[in-house]
């Protein structure tokens, strides 16, 4: 702040310098939406290891193609990600313990909540009150306290794989230590339901009633969700920031279903919610697209229902996966990619860039033992002009990714958004310039005020120009940021409307690599 001189000497003053420093978001955050085991419901969770994932949403299952979508993202390179369950009408399993003449009843839950957690999983809950309290010696108390041991056990062994003990707890609401509050801070296992008694349980043991069921199969209606209630793709409006969305198979043993594949419902809305969030969809093959001309007729389609203003944020590939199953003894069995292409994704960006295309011998995919369509060249000529990736296994490489176009990459359409790192590119430096220029809201609008924006954002493009995201030989020819009376006029101040214009050259992939060669004829020397 200015300083008041009143006495002769030398005074200092501060004078900001009108850096604000722009730092990149990341790019590679991949949201799943499926169902699970066990886990919070409706509800963005995210984790950054299998074994994460494993300990809250109960690891893999045969009835959840999402569980190993994200064991791939993770076995590919994946780091981060956020899931989402969904169910349709599975249950809660409770328990009931005796309190005299009442009943204490808890049902299974997940930890900082008392929603419910709905699964087979909680049939398996062992749950036992004792009296060796701190409160024992005391013949008067006014509410006794009691404890609590829960268990989950194994289903197969009986042994328990998870066990709390919540200690020195009371049924009085005035207690600090009222179970119902207690449990659902201190427990990953149940919360109370309903009223809760006025007299502490009985010692003793209580089992799950068996009362918890996974309920039926999802369908495109719980993954959709509802836009009003965050359910479904927009529960992911309560996390911060996605880059990927993965919408794995819905049922075991197919890929979406025929219907919601030629995407009348999901992967439009998936792919609209997408183009809100600054977000990229990664689309997998049907099952039924077994031959080349099966893929060639389907991705037409599937750009048809989606549209092209929404293409060119949905990544398709073809085909599928055949992997090793570990919850089948190994056996091989057909998996969608879209789990492991988000991993290759991440490693990509990790080692090279965003703007680095997410393919070539690098781009390569573990644990295939081989891919559910073989292409030859020629095949994959006549699918990465429509737009559609290929999944191809070379002698040299093994099994690597060979496209990087976005699904608005067909060659009769023209896009700019063509390429896959070109969008991704857009998309990471729209969302940092976004959130990295907030504080310009509500200042003076002014020359003082677009030369700070320009400093700014320009230090922002200079540092990628360094990395190597752009063409061009000097930051004039890579970038440029222009805010000024041009960009804003009279008009647009007296609106409260500042202007930036930001624009790259972006660099393209080297998709076709051509080698001239010539034979010189010997030349006599003269």
């Amino acid at each position: 702040m200015p300083v008041t001189p009143t006495y002769p000497g030398v005074y200092i003053e501060e004078v900001p310098s009108g850096v604000r420093t722009i730092m990149g978001v990341a790019t590679s955050i991949t949201a799943f939406i499926g169902c699970a085991r066990r886990g919070k419901v409706n509800d963005p969770i995210r984790v950054q290891s299998f074994a994460e994932y494993q300990r809250i949403f109960g690891g893999l299952w045969l009835e959840s193609p999402m569980s190993y979508a994200v064991q791939h993202f993770f076995n590919h390179g994946g780091t981060d990600a956020i899931v989402v369950r969904v169910h349709n009408n599975a249950t809660s399993a409770t328990l009931g313990l005796t309190a005299g003449g009442a009943t204490l009843t808890l049902v299974a839950s997940s930890l900082g909540s008392t929603a419910e957690n709905p699964g087979e999983w909680g049939n398996n809950l062992r749950v036992t009150a004792d009296h060796q309290t701190k409160d024992a010696d005391d013949p008067y108390p006014d509410i006794k306290l009691f404890n609590l041991t829960i268990e989950e056990l194994d289903p197969d062994s009986c042994q328990p794989v998870a066990r709390e003990s919540i200690l020195n707890i009371s049924t009085d609401r005035a207690s600090p230590r009222y179970v119902a509050k207690v449990l659902e801070q201190e427990s990953g296992l149940v919360a109370v339901q309903g009223t809760v008694p006025t007299t502490r349980p009985d010692a003793g043991t209580s089992t799950s009633n068996n009362n918890g069921g996974p309920g039926g199969p999802i369908s495109d209606t719980e993954v959709t969700g509802v836009s009003g209630n965050h359910t479904g793709i927009y529960a992911l409006d309560k996390a911060d920031l996605f880059n990927l969305l993965c919408i794995p198979p819905l049922s075991r043993g197919e890929d979406v279903e025929e219907d919601v594949l030629q995407r009348t419902t999901i992967l439009c809305q998936a792919a609209s919610y997408c183009r809100d969030r600054r977000a990229m969809l990664i689309v997998d093959p049907l099952s039924s697209w077994s031959t080349v001309a099966d893929a060639e007729s389907g991705v037409n389609e599937l750009r048809t229902s989606i549209g092209t203003d929404l293409s060119a944020n949905v990544a398709a590939f073809f085909p599928r996966l055949r992997m090793a199953d570990p919850l089948r003894e190994n056996l091989t069995e057909d998996f969608a990619p879209c789990g492991a292409i988000a991993g290759i994704f991440a490693h990509t960006d990790a080692q090279r860039g965003v703007w680095k295309a997410p393919a070539g011998i690098e781009a390569s995919l573990a644990g295939v033992r081989e891919l559910s369509c073989k292409l030859t060249d020629g095949e994959n000529g006549r699918l990465n002009p429509l737009g559609l990736n290929c999944l191809r296994t070379f002698s040299a490489y093994g099994t690597v990714v060979w496209g990087a176009r976005t699904l608005a990459g067909a060659d009769r359409i023209g896009s700019e958004w063509k390429y896959i790192p070109i969008r991704r590119l857009a998309l990471y430096i729209e969302e940092s310039l976004y959130r990295g220029t907030q504080w310009v809201v509500f200042e003076p609008n002014d020359e003082s005020l677009w030369a700070q924006i320009r400093l700014n954002v320009g230090a922002f493009m200079h540092n990628l120009f360094r990395q190597g995201a752009f063409q061009g030989k000097t930051p004039h020819e890579a970038y440029f940021v222009k805010c000024d009376k041009e960009t804003t006029t009279q008009t647009d101040i007296n609106l409260g409307i500042v202007n930036v214009l930001v624009g790259f050259a972006p660099l393209k992939p080297a998709e076709f690599v051509i080698l001239k060669i010539q034979q010189i004829a010997g030349q006599i020397q003269a």
